[in-house]
């Protein structure tokens, strides 16, 4: 296939293109800047322009675009930013989907598990009910986008991403200085959950549903075990051989990060990967020690 893919410089896409390049697919990246390569192609997100000319030869896009969401506080400014990031770039490469000739048949875009509802312990598949937090309201829209290249008749797959465990970003990029020091105690309560993937499910997933033409809709993207966050830090623990028992109260979380504390980390959605299960893909990392063992180096090392 050849595949064409938005931010192919983040966390996930610079470890998906080469993936995909060995299973021998063409990849083309869309860039926001003047393109530098063969492989480049240009869009403009904010603007909502794409050529759709440029998607003419392209069987389908896989669309990873979006400002951070943790990575600064939450002024209102940073919030409509988080916002329109994912409801502009989804339109435009949506847009052009739809308008291209001969018309790509499929769009492969993610979102987050944050669409749903916080239910405590009670576990939610794709068919789980929608949450009321900003994120959630993120997610509507965001998956909404998708709306124009779906009239179009082209098969959209929305990949609603869990916490990524890999080596060098995601989740662990912010856990594991911490965790060293003996610091890596709950966060808060510990009792929300956290639905974790290691990266290298995340992108077998993103290969799975490309190779299954039957995958349409929500797609979620969690490992097949989510635990509670204190279960998660006891397993880094170990896994790091340091002690995590001394917890960051939720007050200094709320100081630190804003309402991101209260919706990504105070909360938690115990949120299960049916879709994925059910059309055979298998997991390279079904437990959270497997994935944690994975990311930071130490697979293989007595426990």
């Amino acid at each position: 296939m050849k595949i064409a893919i938005t931010g192919a410089s983040g966390f996930i896409g610079t470890a998906l293109v080469p993936v995909l390049r060995r299973d021998g697919h063409t990849v083309v990246r869309l860039v926001r800047r003047q393109p530098a390569a063969p492989d480049e192609l240009p869009w403009n997100p904010t603007r909502r322009q794409l050529d759709p000319a440029h998607l003419a030869d392209v069987d389908a896009v896989v669309h990873l675009a979006g400002v951070g969401v943790g990575d600064r506080r939450w002024t209102e400014k940073r919030k409509q930013l988080i916002l329109a990031s994912r409801v502009d770039g989804t339109t435009t490469v949506s847009e052009a989907l739809a308008e291209a000739e001969p018309r790509p048949r499929t769009l492969v875009s993610v979102s987050g598990v944050d669409y749903y509802a916080d239910l405590g312990d009670t576990a939610v598949d794709e068919s789980g009910p929608t949450g009321s937090s900003f994120l959630a309201a993120v997610c509507r829209a965001w998956e909404g986008a998708t709306a124009a290249a779906e009239h179009a008749g082209i098969r959209v797959a929305i990949l609603r991403t869990g916490l990524v465990c890999g080596p060098g970003g995601g989740l662990l990029r912010r856990l594991l200085v911490p965790a060293r020091l003996g610091l890596g105690g709950r966060l808060g309560s510990g009792r929300q959950w956290w639905s974790w993937i290691s990266l290298a499910d995340h992108l077998g997933g993103v290969r799975h549903v490309l190779s299954h033409p039957h995958i349409a809709g929500p797609v979620n993207l969690t490992g097949p075990e989510p635990v509670t966050n204190a279960a998660f830090a006891r397993v880094l623990g170990r896994v790091l051989r340091r002690p995590a028992v001394l917890p960051v109260p939720a007050f200094a979380l709320r100081l630190a990060l804003d309402g991101f504390a209260d919706e990504a980390i105070l909360s938690g959605r115990r949120v299960l990967p049916r879709v994925l299960e059910s059309s055979g893909y298998r997991f390279h990392h079904d437990t959270t020690e497997k994935a944690l063992r994975w990311a930071t180096g130490r697979e293989g090392r007595k426990r």
